[in-house]
Order: structure tokens, then sequence, then C-alpha cells
């Protein structure tokens, strides 16, 4: 199995028509033909169901396509970095983010590394904790930023200068919205929005054994997406402050869970980890910016 035939297997995959994939990657459909039997010769499954028109992923192909993006990915970051290292004018940098509104500090070393190297590129991946060091793991990311405290037996880590608090976003007529904050009794009975790792790890610490008085009405892991729910009624949203527009006018509001419940946020990366230039750098700017806040 070469990296070749994986490329080819997710451009059918991505078309499902082979037609099409031969035209998108100049490649005659008799190639791709013979790459799947191949393909399906050595993993003995069938990896396509072949229609009328068209072609769609086994259960076999499907699990295929996503270790394929994750070796093709891989393979791709290995040639980036060795073709950087010779002259440092640039490079990839790609960054597993958690969402709290201290991503902007990291948003402000990258501006200042693009403008001494232009031709700097950036790869965002975000997602809860899972999401991301599953692929930090397998080194298609450089960096991740996580909002709990990283394993420091595989991982290295800075910590971000503040933490971020957790708060209810409801409806600004809503009858709690007059209170200054928001105590377990008061979630009691109501639909709540939250993302999984939040509702497992950080809200049982906080309301201890009235979790079980608490209902999950749905999970999101873009509190974007649940503060769109909040705003049609559907229910009310447990997030990090900073993250949902609760400005005048904007028919929400934020209020803060009492006792106060935070969390702080980490910058993390691989044990012995080796970096390529570009990423060092990002690092290095990274660490001066953070240890400074924390002495300051």
């Amino acid at each position: 199995m070469e990296i070749k035939d994986l490329r080819y297997f997710l451009a059918i995959a991505r078309e499902e028509n082979m037609t099409r994939a031969s035209e998108l990657i100049h490649v005659s459909q008799s190639t791709l033909s013979k790459t799947v039997k191949a393909l399906e010769e050595e993993l003995g499954k069938k990896l396509f169901v072949r229609h009328s028109f068209s072609i769609s992923l086994t259960d076999e192909g499907v699990l295929l396509r996503k270790r394929a993006d994750d070796l093709v990915t891989m393979a791709d970051k290995i040639t980036a970095e060795f073709q950087s290292m010779d002259i440092l004018s640039g490079g990839d940098l790609y960054l597993g983010l958690a969402e709290s509104y201290q991503i902007r500090y990291l948003a402000r070393e990258i501006k200042q590394l693009k403008e001494e190297f232009p031709d700097l590129h950036y790869h965002i991946t975000s997602g809860d904790t899972e999401q991301v060091t599953e692929k930090l793991d397998k080194g298609i990311l450089d960096f991740a930023v996580l909002v709990e405290s990283p394993d420091a037996n595989k991982y290295d880590f800075l910590r971000f200068p503040e933490a971020d608090r957790f708060g209810l976003v409801l409806p600004e007529k809503d009858i709690l919205a007059k209170k200054k904050a928001i105590r377990a009794d008061d979630l009691v009975g109501l639909p709540l929005f939250c993302s999984e790792q939040s509702w497992h790890a950080d809200l049982p610490r906080w309301c201890g054994e009235r979790m079980n008085e608490l209902h999950l009405e749905g999970s999101f892991r873009l509190s974007y997406n649940g503060g769109i729910f909040v705003r049609e009624g559907l229910g009310y949203l447990l997030t990090f402050d900073h993250l949902i527009n609760t400005e005048p006018g904007s028919g929400l509001v934020f209020r803060p869970l009492a006792p106060a419940l935070t969390v702080e946020m980490y910058l993390v990366w691989k044990k012995y980890q080796v970096f390529s230039p570009i990423a060092e750098l990002f690092l290095k700017k990274m660490r001066v910016f953070l240890e400074g806040c924390r002495t300051a």
C-alpha cells in the first residue's frame, strides 16, 4: 500500500464517481480501478458499492478513508517540513484549538510571525480535547490548545495567562436573566446545552451530587451552534464567557455560575517532539509571551 494509492482512493471516495475522480487528478479510469482492486485484495474487504451512476463507500471503506486521510496529511506535513529546512522563509504550522477568547493571544503571535515570514501557512483544526489530542498523538498537529489539565507524562505545555469562566447563556427576557449569577438550584428542570467534555469533566466538580438533577438536552462541540438553539428558545447554554455574542441587542445575556467555575487553558505538544523550524520559532514566541504574562 503506497501513499499514491491512498491519494487515488481518497479522490474516488470524495467524488463518488470514477470518471470525475479520473478527470480531477488526471489519472486514467483503468489505473484507478486497478488501484481499488489491489487495495481490496490487500485488505481482504470490499471498499466500494457500485451503483448505476455512482459508487459509495462500504463500512470498511469509511474506515480506510479516515486512516488514509491521516496518513496522506502526515506525508504532506513531512514533505513540507523538509522543504522548509534549507531557507526559512515560512513553512506550515498545524494547530488544534479549543474554543476560548484567549485564542486571541495565539493569533497575535501568529500575526507577528507571519509579518516576519510571509510564506508561513497555518492550518487550524477546532475541537474538544479528545479530537485534537488524537491528531496531536498521530503527529498530524504540531500543537494543541486544551481547556483541561494535560497529561504531564505525554505532553509538555505552557499555561495561558487567564482562566475561562463558565456561565449560562439565556434569552434576555427570561426570568433568570434578572439574576446576577446562576446557582445549581436555578438549573434544575431546565433543558441544558453543553459540550460533552464540560458536562462530564467540569460541571460535576461545580455542583457535586446535584449533577444528577440536571438535564442535558443536547451537546455541542461548537458554542456558536448552541447559542443559535438558545436564541430559538430550545434551552439554555452552559459555556465560557466571551464565546457567544451577548451584547445589547443580541437578545441573549450571559450570567456567571456561582460559586465561580473556571478552567485553565494550555498550549501542549508531545514530549521529545522534533519541530520544523517554523514550529520551533512559534513555540519560542509563545513561550516568551506566556511566561512573560506569569511574571508580569
